[in-house]
């Protein structure tokens, strides 16, 4: 089952809409009208199942060794559950997960920016 059609993803100024683009064996992709903002949303099954869901973002901005001119900028932010096939029930694993994301969101965003400071 997928996620539904359109996913939006709040970056900077507000959320933004992400139509549905592709989808295949265990995975879909969602992006923005621009190309700039991708959700792409994947499982994997082996010895352990892996789930993933990725934000890449795009931009143009100063070169810093060329102030005048512009270059191509990319980044990525996920989440990825790695857990035995066996186990961990689904509530264990929400659990786990709210419970990451809501460490790095507490307190306005704390250990999220310590995070992307380098602080560990």
């Amino acid at each position: 089952m997928s996620f539904s059609d359109p996913q939006s993803v709040n970056i900077g100024a507000g959320a933004v809409s992400l139509p549905r683009i592709s989808t295949g064996a265990n995975t879909s992709t969602y992006q923005s009208a621009d190309g700039n903002l991708a959700l792409l949303v994947a499982d994997s099954y082996g010895n352990r199942t892996r789930r993933t869901a990725r934000v890449n973002i795009k931009k143009t901005a100063a070169d810093p060794l060329y102030p005048a001119q512009n270059a191509p900028y990319s980044m990525s932010v996920y989440i990825v559950v790695d857990q035995p096939v066996t186990g961990f029930t689904q509530a264990e694993v929400v659990s786990a997960m709210t419970g990451l994301m809501t460490n790095l969101t507490a307190s306005t965003n704390a250990n999220a920016t310590k995070l992307a400071a380098g602080e560990n």
